[in-house]
């Protein structure tokens, strides 16, 4: 207890310096805008915007970014209550009773309660995350190279359904990620692989201008093609911004349950956001002495999914930062900025960097506390942005793009490699298939490889010894039943429609 004291003491020394302070102001803001603009979502300002972080102190680099993720988690709320438009999927939950709130006249209150919520759900979760991201790690410290290869596996079976999509479609996208990640020289035999003769490709394909083409170039393309319609906005004053005493009142235990439900989402891999956001709401609609409320304007319907969000949010950067695993698209693009400054995080990050994972911490305190103070006087200004023309937008985002895809190797390669997955990733997002598996299986596959290789040569070359050591065996064990599972899961109705087929083909040879 008084180690992590002095540790966020020392984190907080450190993020009160000029340098911090302003990195942190700009991620948040960004993240703020970002959460209001239909569309481009934290994922896609990430990517777009990640560039910026590559002449940073590796420091300033995850703060601005950190501040870009659990900032549009606050702006997705205000057009959602004022707009009925969702700047991200998380917020969809707000719009069910925060836009029916401001139709009454109450937005300002809406507003106020999502900001607070969010504020105190933030807050706790990094008090969750001081403790138990270090607790993770050190547990993590007694693995070897079979059990990465087994933690690797089970990442990847887990991970790959990390949207909440298809299984199998999501399995095939981190398959696809696999194959890229096994791009350039063996390091064991030196022999080039998948290089096709095309020297730039002999080190490998670089995961920045893959993010930035799945992610950034594949949402301009789509916003580009169907741009979104501003709509007429419902106009709040400073004065009408206070709740008042009994919706307050009200909104004490959803906020509190709300971040109960969503710091344990975030640990989860998948859409946890939205995901929490609707068990909170669910359970506060359960739970409330007014359920005929909700969906017409239910306080509680903004307080706990707000809250949720955002706890789902800070909680996400646990397995992040303790076991090097994204578990959500945004902390995968954090990885991204990590891996460009030559960190991995994993169990040995807090440890040998411990002074960047404290000033992450501090800053993340600092954050929460800045986007409660823009929130309240600047929410018509933010929501304002939303008339923002897209032909104006548009070109300055792309501009960015390519300058910070050239920026990473000064290689005009890159740009190609960001454009060629830019065209993937919008076909995908027309085919229904979420590109975020692909960014897994390219992180894990080194991972996976050398976990398997160098475990393969402990046991020389006896696979059946991995499941001699208790961890490696307990999560090889899980994976397996995980995927027979989702494999049985799919079977059975196939089952049923089969055994149905035959019953109806039986009575018709009877009747005939």
């Amino acid at each position: 207890m008084m180690d992590a004291l002095t540790n966020l003491t020392n984190g907080l020394m450190s993020a009160f310096s000029f340098e911090m302070l302003l990195v942190c102001f700009i991620g948040v803001f960004i993240g703020q805008v970002t959460g209001v603009l239909p569309g481009i979502g934290p994922t896609g300002a990430m990517a777009i915007l990640l560039p910026l972080t590559f002449g940073m102190d590796p420091g300033a680099g995850l703060i601005m970014l950190a501040g870009i993720y659990y900032g549009s988690m606050y702006g997705g709320a205000i057009t959602s209550i004022l707009v009925n438009l969702p700047g991200e999927a998380a917020s969809l939950v707000t719009t069910l009773d925060g836009y029916k709130m401001a139709r009454k006249g109450r937005a300002g209150a809406a507003l106020s309660i999502a900001a607070i919520g969010s504020w105190v759900a933030g807050t706790l979760s990094i008090v969750g995350l001081m403790f138990f991201a270090p607790i993770l790690a050190n547990a993590a410290l007694a693995f070897g190279p079979p059990e990465f290869f087994a933690l690797a596996l089970f990442g990847l079976i887990v991970l790959s359904n990390l949207t909440g999509g298809s299984f199998g479609r999501s399995f095939l996208m981190v398959i696809i990620g696999l194959m890229l990640s096994t791009i350039g020289i063996d390091l064991v035999t030196g022999d080039d692989r998948l290089t096709f003769g095309v020297l730039e490709l002999s080190s490998g394909i670089d995961l920045v201008p893959v993010v930035m083409g799945l992610f950034g170039l594949a949402e301009i393309f789509s916003v580009a093609l169907a741009p979104y319609q501003s709509s007429n906005l419902i106009k709040v004053k400073l004065k009408d911004m206070y709740p008042s005493k009994k919706e307050s009142k009200r909104s004490i235990w959803p906020i509190l349950r709300g971040t109960f439900v969503g710091f344990p989402m975030g640990l989860l891999p998948g859409p946890a956001g939205f995901m929490s956001t609707l068990i909170s709401y669910k359970l506060e609609k359960k739970l409330s002495r007014h359920p005929d409320e909700f969906g017409k304007g239910a306080i509680e319907g903004v307080a706990g999914p707000e809250s949720a969000n955002n706890a789902a949010s800070t909680s996400a950067m646990i397995p992040f930062l303790a076991l090097g695993f994204p578990f959500s698209p945004p902390t995968a693009l954090l990885l991204g900025g990590l891996l460009v400054h030559g960190i991995s995080p994993g169990p040995m990050f807090i440890s040998q960097h411990s002074d960047l994972f404290w000033l992450v911490v501090a800053s993340m305190y600092i954050g929460n506390v800045m986007l409660l103070g823009l929130n309240i006087p600047l929410v018509g200004v933010f929501a304002s942005l939303t008339r923002v023309p897209v032909k104006i937008l548009m070109p300055i985002i792309t501009g960015i793009m390519f300058i910070g895809a050239y920026s990473v190797n000064n290689s005009i390669f890159d740009l190609w490699i960001m454009f060629i997955f830019g065209i993937v990733g919008f076909i995908m997002k027309y085919c229904n298939f979420e590109p975020a598996p692909i960014v897994v299986g390219l992180v894990l596959g080194t991972l996976l490889e050398e976990g398997l290789r160098q475990g393969l040569m402990m046991t020389e070359g006896n696979f059946l010894q991995f499941f001699d050591r208790p961890i490696t065996a307990t999560l090889l064990s899980i994976s397996i039943l995980i995927v027979i599972w989702a494999v049985f899961r799919k079977a059975i109705p196939l089952k049923k429609t089969t055994t149905n087929n035959e019953q109806e083909d039986d009575i018709n040879r009877k009747t005939s």
